[in-house]
């Protein structure tokens, strides 16, 4: 079996939930909590980043961040591809890139207020982190990437909607209301891909 380390709340470690599903290789893998925060827990000596989404091999080699772990589920997926090896690959990359960079940027800004002192707090890093997530919303709200129908889920896809998943967890779906082409397709999505559905969890405040 594969032991995959990760978190509930991680849009990273969702991702790679989605597409093991979407591949059909779920029933292969092992779902284990992993507390970043917890520095007896053993994801900092899986990963030496002490970094979540990390994907454990049957012979003790782990994989990580979960770009590399995508990777590898494709490419032992016995049949369905989330990465195409057609002259759609960079289109479908350069999406799952910026969609982990609108996680990025939100999971800094939950970081800033979460784990630092009001009184240490920097208004304008936040804003900073923000604006990175205003401007990519905006480009793909102005250029939405095409409807899902389930054969043809990409690794883009799947990046996008957690990216827009987490939004919805950790900022109140807020986006929604500037983007509604992108509501739009992730209702789409989320009607094409079950799995979507069932890794959601409830927002929450932070």
């Amino acid at each position: 079996m594969l032991v995959l380390r990760s978190s509930p709340a991680s849009p990273f470690g969702r991702k790679v939930k989605v597409a093991a599903s979407v591949l059909g290789l779920l029933d292969r893998i092992t779902i284990d909590p992993a507390d970043t925060t917890n520095p007896d827990d053993t994801i900092r000596i899986q990963n030496p980043l002490g970094k979540i989404p990390a994907l454990i091999l049957p012979d003790g080699t782990v994989l990580y961040d979960s770009r590399v772990i995508v990777e590898y589920l494709d490419h032992i997926s016995p049949g369905l591809r989330i990465i195409p090896a057609d002259a759609s690959r960079f289109e479908v990359l350069r999406l799952q890139a910026l969609a982990d960079g609108i996680n990025d940027a939100s999971i800094l800004q939950v970081y800033e207020k979460r784990l630092r002192p009001e009184e240490r707090r920097h208004p304008d890093w936040v804003a900073y982190q923000a604006d990175k997530v205003a401007r990519a919303l905006s480009a793909l709200e102005a250029v939405p990437p095409r409807a899902v129908t389930s054969p043809l889920v990409n690794i883009g896809d799947i990046a996008l909607a957690c990216a827009l998943g987490y939004l919805d967890l950790r900022f109140k779906g807020a986006w929604r209301d500037n983007c509604p082409h992108l509501a739009t397709w992730l209702a789409g999505f989320e009607a094409h891909v079950p799995m979507f559905a069932q890794t959601r969890i409830e927002p929450v405040e932070w």
